[in-house]
């Protein structure tokens, strides 16, 4: 029986889930008429909202472009290659890869999402390579790990909150990451989640006639088959050059200790970025070795260019017109110091749908979450990571964050989300049970 429902999601969004931009273009719209008319605001007046905030999230989209560029580039070199490949090794069966890329993304994840989403994707390619199992199940496994994101090292509202100064601070204090990240019920969840996400994974395998197998050939990046030309001119020698590599190579190196041993610094998207780069860079030998990776990580980038910007002019209209905060606020209007975070979490997910940003999700939602628990007297930590976890969550639901991992697949959307929509509602289940009643 669960087979049949997989099946029957998984045909359900091949058929009617549209290409992420499509997606993002019907969000746009879906926004623009809830502003219109639950927030009493004029078409001049959203359009404005929308175009002002278009580039708002312009910097971030390097990142996440650059996270697929430097990532892809380190998984090209040899040396990494040979790492995928003996872990690819380990499992023997289509069901035991499925199992291990999901923990592998899981683990990944709690550690850091960028590193996360990048080393899963590659990793699903390798098992891939060698092990003759459903393409879109695997790829939809490295995915899923990416719901404990937020609940793990790196999740941006626990170490927010837990930062001496941050805007909130008056109104809340400074909340450790020992009531958030590691408190009791945080680590419930995600204990949780190593354990049913696997299994739901591999409980979702199709029958033969439904799977969808890959070619590995395909899998195979040409950069890796180009072989150094004969060109003796000057130019050519430099591109070539080891010694230069290896100069600016452990310059960023030797940064990165500085950074991290002696400063004491933690684990953020731009040094998540760097150590990729430098580490290319050092790996790959010379700069033609790192040119060829590079034509070929950059051609999966597109969607990331074209629809973060659509997003950013969502999330404007969403906070600017006060749609975001009358949803949050309607939400957890009738709850009480118990149901609080399920109803948060829940408001969250919806939220997240259109602004799929924990940092600005925490910006619209926090006002209206923090008065509702302090006038109920709730746990103030337990409904930030409410917020947390719906944004978290309804990722499994939202393509945004899922980008990266598609153009290292090569795969869309629809692909995967039908596997993903199953995940949904069972996470949901344990989040929903965990944040109310441990």
């Amino acid at each position: 029986m669960f087979k049949s429902i997989t099946n029957f999601s998984v045909r359900l969004v091949e058929r009617y889930l549209p290409d992420p931009y499509i997606f993002v273009i019907i969000l746009t719209l879906i926004a623009g008429g809830a502003a219109l008319i639950g927030e009493q605001k004029t078409p001049m007046e959203i359009i404005n909202m929308w175009g002002d905030g278009f580039w708002g999230l312009l910097s971030f989209t390097m990142q996440m472009l650059l996270v697929l560029v430097a990532g892809y580039m380190l998984a090209s070199t040899p040396a990494v290659r040979k790492i995928l490949s003996t872990l690819a090794s380990v499992p023997k069966t289509p069901g035991a890869a499925i199992i291990m890329v999901t923990v592998v993304a899981l683990a990944a994840d709690w550690i850091n999402w960028g590193f996360g989403l990048v080393v899963s994707a590659l990793f699903a390619k390798e098992l891939a390579r060698k092990i003759r199992v459903d393409y879109r199940l695997l790829v939809a496994s490295a995915y899923s790990g990416f719901i404990v994101w937020h609940g793990g090292l790196a999740g941006s509202i626990p170490l927010t909150i837990a930062t001496k100064g941050h805007f909130h601070e008056g109104q809340m204090g400074i909340i450790s990451t020992s009531d958030t990240i590691f408190s009791t019920f945080n680590m419930l969840i995600v204990v949780g989640m190593f354990i049913i996400v696997p299994l739901v994974n591999r409980m979702m395998m199709p029958d033969e006639k439904n799977s969808v197998y890959i070619d590995p050939s395909l899998l195979e990046d040409s950069s890796a088959n180009k072989v150094a030309d004969n060109d003796t001119r000057p130019a050519a020698r430099l591109e070539n050059s080891r010694i230069l590599a290896m100069l600016i190579g452990f310059s960023g190196l030797t940064y990165l200790f500085n950074y991290y041993i002696i400063r004491g610094e933690g684990l953020n998207l731009n040094v998540i970025n760097f150590t990729f780069l430098m580490l290319a860079i050092v790996l790959h030998g010379n700069s033609r070795n790192l040119l060829n990776a590079l034509e070929e990580a950059i051609k999966g980038g597109a969607g990331i260019v074209i629809q973060f910007p659509f997003y950013a002019g969502i999330m404007a209209i969403m906070v600017q017109s006060g749609l975001a905060a009358s949803l949050s606020d309607w939400l957890v209007s009738f709850a009480s110091a118990t149901t609080l975070p399920f109803w948060t979490f829940l408001s969250a997910g919806i939220v997240n749908v259109f602004v799929p940003s924990g940092g600005g999700q925490w910006a619209v939602q926090s006002p209206v979450v923090i008065a509702a628990a302090q006038s109920l007297d709730a746990d103030l930590a337990r409904v930030a990571m409410a917020v947390a976890w719906g944004d978290a969550w309804t990722n499994l639901l939202q393509p945004f964050w899922a980008l990266p991992v598609l153009a290292i697949a090569g795969l869309k959307a629809k692909d995967i989300m039908g596997f993903c929509l199953i995940q949904l509602f069972v996470t949901g289940v344990l989040i929903s049970v965990v944040l109310t009643f441990v």
